[in-house]
C-alpha cells in the first residue's frame, strides 16, 4: 500500500494561528466541538449536521476530520454526517507514544467513546486508509455498537490478517510478545524459546520479501514517533461480524510517479495490482459480509480521484441498512 502520502503529517506549530486560517479557509458546513476521550485526552469532531442514520468518518494518517470537508456534507441530506480527527494530529491532543496508546485497539476505543459520549446510535464507520484499524478493531469486537463499515481503500493487513500474505510489523509485534513473556517468567522456557525459534524463521522471510517490495516504492522520509507508534501498534483481525463495503483502489494510479523511469513505474504497478488483488481477494473470503469494489487505476484517495462512483457505491450499499 503506498504510504506517500499518508505520511505527509500537519505539524501545527501555533494552534491560535492554526485556528485564525482555519475560521478563514473552512468553509465546509460543520460544526466543531473536542470530545474527552480519557484523562488529557480531547478529540476534534466535526458535526455536519443532517437527519437519519448517523454516519461518522474516520481520515487516514497524517490526515483529521477535514479531510472530509467536501465530501462529507453530501450525504447529510439522509444521514447526520459527523468526522474525527484522531488523537496525535491536527488539533486533537497529542499525547506521547506509550504503553501502546496509539494501538489499534486504543485509537478503535477512543472512537467508542466519542459515540457513547455524543450518544451516537450505531452509526455506520467510514474508514480512510489506516482508519480500517479502527473499523475492524470496533467491528470485531464491539460489533453491536456499529450498523456497518465501509472502507475506502483501506483493506490491508491492518484491517484484515491474511496469515498467506503476513505483514512485517504484526510479525514482529508477535515476536516481541512472545519475547515479553519468556522475560515475564513462569513459563515454558524451552517451549517458548523453541517456538520463538520458529517464529523468527519464518519472520525471516516476510522480511525479506517486505525489502524486495520496498525497492520498487518511492523513497520515504523518517516515520515520526506517533505515526512509528501507530504502525507497530497494528492488531490481528480476522472476523468482523457486521455489513461491510470495501472500496478498493486496484491498482493504485502510478502515472506521476518515476516520471523518468518507466521500467520502475511498470514494476510498481505490477507489484501493486498483485499486492492489492491478493488484499481484496483474501477480505472478500474472510469476511463473507463483505461487498468487495474493485476501482482500477484510482488514487489511494479514491473518494477523491473517483467521488462520482464512491458516492454511488456508498448510497447503494446504505440504502441497503436497517
Amino acid at each position: 500500500m503506498p504510504r506517500i502520502r499518508e505520511l505527509s503529517f500537519l505539524f501545527i506549530t501555533s494552534l491560535a494561528v492554526f485556528l485564525k486560517v482555519y475560521a478563514q479557509r473552512d468553509s465546509s458546513p460543520h460544526k466543531a466541538q473536542f470530545v474527552t476521550v480519557e484523562k488529557g485526552v480531547q478529540l476534534e469532531v466535526l458535526d455536519w449536521g443532517g437527519l437519519g442514520k448517523p454516519i461518522i468518518f474516520l481520515a487516514g494518517s497524517g490526515d483529521t476530520a477535514h479531510a472530509f470537508d467536501n465530501f462529507a456534507p453530501k450525504f447529510n441530506d439522509q444521514h447526520h454526517v459527523y468526522a474525527i480527527t484522531r488523537k496525535g494530529f491536527g488539533v486533537s491532543s497529542k499525547p506521547e507514544p506509550a504503553n501502546g496508546n496509539y494501538s489499534a485497539d486504543r485509537l478503535g476505543d477512543d472512537v467508542l467513546a466519542v459515540i457513547q459520549s455524543l450518544r451516537i446510535e450505531r452509526p455506520v464507520l467510514v474508514g480512510h486508509s489506516i482508519a480500517g484499524e479502527e473499523l475492524s478493531s470496533i467491528g470485531s469486537r464491539f460489533p453491536n455498537k456499529v450498523s456497518s463499515l465501509i472502507y475506502l481503500d483501506a483493506i490491508a493487513s491492518w484491517s484484515f490478517y491474511d496469515p498467506a500474505h503476513p505483514q512485517a510489523e504484526i510479525e514482529m509485534n508477535g515476536i516481541k510478545k512472545r519475547i515479553e513473556e519468556i522475560e515475564g517468567g513462569g513459563v515454558d522456557e524451552q517451549e517458548k524459546l523453541r517456538k520463538l525459534e520458529v517464529a523468527i524463521a519464518a519472520f525471516e522471510t516476510v522480511l525479506h520479501q517486505n525489502n524486495e517490495d520496498v525497492k520498487s516504492m518511492p523513497p520515504l522520509p523518517p516515520r515520526p514517533p506517533i505515526g512509528a507508534a501507530m504502525n507497530f501498534g497494528v492488531e490481528k483481525y480476522t472476523t468482523i461480524p457486521v455489513p461491510v463495503l470495501a472500496i478498493v483502489a486496484c491498482p493504485h494510479d502510478w502515472s506521476h510517479f518515476f516520471p523518468n523511469d518507466p521500467e520502475r513505474r511498470a514494476a510498481r504497478l505490477a507489484a501493486d495490482t498483485a499486492a492489492c488483488s491478493q488484499r481484496a481477494e483474501a477480505f472478500a473470503r474472510g469476511v463473507p459480509t463483505a461487498r468487495v469494489v474493485r476501482i482500477p487505476n484510482a488514487d489511494h484517495y479514491v473518494y477523491r480521484s473517483n467521488e462520482p462512483q464512491v458516492i454511488e457505491e456508498l448510497n447503494k450499499f446504505l440504502a441497503t441498512l436497517q
